[in-house]
């Protein structure tokens, strides 16, 4: 236990993590009465401004930054003995050894300070069929879980989803502050194909697409 700040470290959780713990306060304070806690890739949710000039830039750096196709994720947890989940656009491979990944929380979302204090998380890749599933997890104040099939994983025991493409089982490596986004590093303990016919979930500019979209 920190004596700067009597919380203890998750297991697999690097002490320097600790640092960006959220205080109870703050964690309150972003809850508030937002119904979407989707995780886009940084930029892509740009705040616009009411300064014509801060306007026409945070357009252009949203509209270029959604011109990247990128694979649609739930990362998941067991935090206080229930499952919570977050859809999130923002995840990549980061190292091979040792084995790593990074996925990109904005500071206002609602689950990650529950999947820190976890110190460890799933990521699950959806399939081009669970659009709704991603909205089910990208939604505030609902039962995320209510109609959800899923099992624990191996070795966190944190949820993978029924009908995801692949599962990659992590702990929580280190975790950096970066403008309004944490960037969150998580070392590899287990991962596996889950779907191996089905097509991927796809984000581009601001929808949902598939493989077969035109």
């Amino acid at each position: 236990m920190s004596p700067q700040t009597g919380r203890d470290v998750p297991d697999g959780m690097s002490p320097d993590a600790r640092e960006t713990w959220p205080s109870p306060e703050l964690i309150n304070s972003w809850l508030g009465d937002q119904d979407v806690d989707f995780e886009f890739r940084p930029g892509e949710d740009v705040a616009v401004h009411d300064d014509p000039d801060a306007v026409g830039k945070a357009r252009l750096f949203r509209d270029v930054l959604g011109r990247f196709a990128s694979g649609v994720t739930v990362v998941t947890t067991i935090s206080n003995g229930e499952p919570v989940g977050m859809t999130c656009q923002s995840f990549s491979s980061v190292s091979l050894e040792p084995p790593l990944v990074v996925f990109i929380p904005a500071k206002s979302s609602r689950s990650w300070p529950l999947i820190q204090r976890s110190g460890r998380f799933c990521v699950n890749f959806l399939a081009a069929d669970q659009a709704t599933l991603s909205n089910t997890m990208a939604s505030r104040g609902a039962d995320k879980f209510g109609d959800v099939t899923w099992t624990p994983s191996a070795v966190t025991g944190s949820p993978i989803l029924a009908g995801s493409l692949a599962h990659v089982d992590c702990t929580i490596h280190t975790v950096h502050e970066a403008g309004d986004h944490y960037v969150v590093i998580g070392r590899v303990v287990d991962l596996n194909t889950d779907e191996l016919d089905a097509d991927p979930l796809l984000f581009f500019q601001g929808k949902y697409r598939t493989t077969d979209a035109r």
